[in-house]
């Protein structure tokens, strides 16, 4: 059931520079509450450079909206002078969607403003005709909004798959697994929606995920990859995710990996992609009688039960991904590396496999995902929660 979306607050700014200002402004300001809430307004201030009075003023406009709210409780600095009245993001009023778009389901959920997962639901695929999955990906959706908590108000839709994943058209441009070209995501899914709906590639999502509410927060650069049917990965420096032209940074399927044995499709071997994807853990997996089927999560109950050729797989999957890590750290250098693998995950052996791997001086920076029991769904949240704390004031809001 289409929902609509509650006007543009626009502000009468004459000049594009100051225009840039304000949402600068308002980005830093809300991002502060959000990293550091409860917080008093001097506090934000001193934290931002920006003055007090500014802070105020933008404070005040956030409450306005709905984004945030004051403390209960006044603090007081020091036990003199005036109570400070610190605020905080205001959780109880508004949610966003999430999709994320996997080669055997969909992923739909509800987050609330600190990238928390108040509702999930995952469908799956008895097709993978576009329409019909974004259809029933939308489908999903209103039946959480519909069971959600009365007065939860949704923002907008974001929406993350593999693949090449062109942001500013809120295309999926080729999807080879799911066999996908050209499909206009945002289109198909803001019609059906009736909401504001953004579209990323799922490792940037999950950069972007990391550096609001994951361990990544701080980081001057962080490099994440992603690691499932799908292999790419994502760049982050100084707060921005690096896209390149069309938003085709993180293709990095075919780059080789050293030691790898697997035919690819491309005519050579070893590729990364094919090499450490979940097909061919599960491939592997059913030849040693392990499984009977194409579920990883079958392999790691395996290994979890003390099956030795189960922890074989899974620790030398493991090191390849630390392979490929490695690799990526030589190029990009990045403080941060975050992986999102199943057995870096869920096992301690395949996280020290592949930290031995990447080598004892560059180990502590690799990290595994901050959300290992919602990494879909946050991916999915995470590109409409970024649009959120980059330019809060232009998101699309309820009435006030």
């Amino acid at each position: 059931m289409p929902r609509n979306a509650a006007p543009l607050l626009r502000s009468p700014v004459p000049r594009a520079a100051d225009s840039d200002r304000r949402r600068t402004n308002a980005s830093v300001i809300l991002r502060s509450v959000l990293e550091h809430g409860p917080v008093a307004r001097s506090t934000i201030a001193r934290l931002t450079g920006l003055s007090p009075a500014s802070v105020t003023d933008y404070c005040a406009h956030f409450a306005e909206l709905g984004l945030i709210r004051e403390s209960a409780t006044p603090e007081r600095s020091g036990g003199v002078g005036r109570p400070h009245v610190p605020v905080d993001l205001d959780e109880s009023r508004f949610i966003v969607g999430g999709v994320h778009v996997a080669v055997p389901y969909t992923t739909v959920a509800l987050l609330d403003l600190r990238g928390r997962v108040v509702a999930e639901r995952r469908i799956g695929h008895h097709t993978t005709d576009p329409s019909r999955v974004l259809a029933r990906a939308a489908e999903g959706l209103d039946a959480l909004l519909t069971e959600a908590a009365a007065g939860s108000t949704p923002l907008g839709v974001g929406v993350a798959a593999g693949g090449w994943v062109d942001r500013d058209s809120g295309t999926i441009v080729e999807h080879p697994l799911l066999g996908w070209r050209e499909v206009p995501v945002r289109e198909i899914l803001g019609c059906r929606t009736g909401l504001p709906v953004h579209v990323d590639g799922h490792a940037r999502a999950l950069v972007n995920g990391e550096r609001l509410f994951g361990q990544a927060r701080g980081s001057r650069s962080v490099l994440h990859l992603f690691v499932g049917n799908v292999v790419d990965a994502a760049f982050a420096t100084n707060d921005e995710v690096h896209h390149g032209p069309r938003s085709q940074a993180g293709a990095i399927a075919h780059l080789p990996l050293r030691g790898g044995t697997e035919p690819c499709d491309c005519g050579r071997v070893g590729c990364l992609q094919v090499e450490l994807s979940e097909r061919t853990l599960c491939r592997r997996a059913r030849e040693a009688g392990i499984v009977d089927g194409v579920n990883p999560t079958h392999v790691v109950a395996a290994a979890e039960r003390g099956d030795p050729v189960a922890v074989r797989l899974l620790t030398q999957r493991a090191r390849m991904v630390g392979r490929a890590a490695g690799l990526l750290l030589d190029i990009l250098n990045p403080e941060t590396v975050v992986v999102t693998e199943l057995g870096v995950i869920h096992r301690e052996d395949c996280l020290r496999a592949l930290r031995e791997e990447v080598g004892d001086a560059r180990a502590p920076a690799v990290v595994p995902t901050s959300f290992p029991d919602s990494v879909l769904a946050v991916a999915g949240g995470s590109v409409m929660l970024d649009v959120l704390f980059r330019d809060p004031l232009s998101v699309s809001q309820a009435t006030i």
